[in-house]
């Protein structure tokens, strides 16, 4: 069992849910469908309510697992990702000018592009060799081909980091929080972007959640990311619930991971109703949105 919680760093965690299994013969991509799987039982700190694997992979396991990630299935839903991608960006704008923006796993750059068109000076870091390529192939971004990590960042200071469907992905949160502030501008802000599992629809679902999933590392609450966050320097801003826009058909195909003959159903009925394609961002409560800003340069230090 993992020793300390990834959060709190208390000691003590408990059992929480038995949902231990594999990637599936597609690894680790964001499109997964393997609902109720993640890569080792989840287990759950008492005194801040956090959840994690009980087995956190190791880093180098997850880097060559993500190198390698392709999927096709978000190109395909670029109007929803982009209407998503202004409505994140409209919020981190009412916390800080624009400026230098980084995002980080940005995949193939649909965020990254809309805050071009608004006037941010961009760069984007992403793992995957598939999607890196797409953004600087097809939309011409500048996006570097690695991790938070990546000496390319070094010397650049950004307004704004956004972590979209991040963080719940690294096995040490705290120590990328680290690592953030060092690449913040004075008064720069984080805005991560994560499910909720402590949601009310994520408590009642338990380990057939849709976000219990192979890549998933970190299962933060609110109140979990709010420790995580003031333990390591910064200020909690803004937290609300961050609904996804979708086609109807996108939405309803994943119930495939419950039920492959429901999902086709509901897709053909949609498809003869003349209504899969249109732009659905239902809220279910069970993601969220939080802006942070960064801990004073004086303050930034290694915990």
């Amino acid at each position: 069992m993992a020793d300390f919680c990834s959060t709190c760093g208390s000691s003590g965690l408990e059992p929480h849910l038995a949902v231990a299994g594999d990637a599936g013969p597609d690894g680790l991509i964001p499109t997964t469908d393997r609902f109720g799987t993640a890569l080792s039982d989840i287990v759950r700190c008492p005194r801040c309510g956090h959840m994690q694997l009980e087995r956190l992979p190791i880093d180098s396991e997850l880097s060559e697992a993500y190198a390698e990630a392709k999927s096709e299935a978000y190109v395909e839903e670029e109007a929803g990702e982009r209407e998503t991608a202004r409505r994140t960006l409209e919020r981190i704008e009412r916390y800080v000018e624009r400026g230098a923006l980084l995002d980080v796993g940005c995949w193939v750059g649909f965020l990254l592009a809309e805050a071009d068109r608004r006037g941010w000076d961009t760069l984007g870091v992403e793992p995957s060799a598939f999607a890196s390529a797409y953004a600087r192939d097809h939309l011409g971004l500048d996006v570097v081909s690695g991790d938070l990590d990546d000496e390319a960042l070094d010397d650049r200071r950004f307004d704004a980091i956004v972590l979209g469907d991040v963080i719940e992905h690294l096995p040490h949160p705290g120590d990328a929080l680290e690592r953030l502030a060092t690449l913040l501008s004075p008064s720069g802000v984080v805005a991560l972007v994560l499910p909720d599992a402590g949601s009310r629809l994520a408590r009642a679902m338990g380990s057939r959640w849709w976000s219990v999933i192979p890549t998933h590392v970190q299962y933060f609450t609110r109140g979990s990311l709010r420790t995580l966050l003031e333990r390591h320097g910064f200020q909690p801003l803004y937290l609300a619930t961050a609904p996804k826009a979708f086609t109807v058909r996108y939405y309803l195909d994943r119930i495939g991971g419950y039920s492959r003959t429901a999902a086709d159903a509901l897709v053909a009925a949609t498809g003869a109703a003349g209504v899969a394609d249109r732009l659905w961002a239902p809220d279910f409560r069970d993601r969220m949105l939080v802006i942070a800003r960064g801990p004073a340069p004086s303050a930034q230090r290694s915990t």
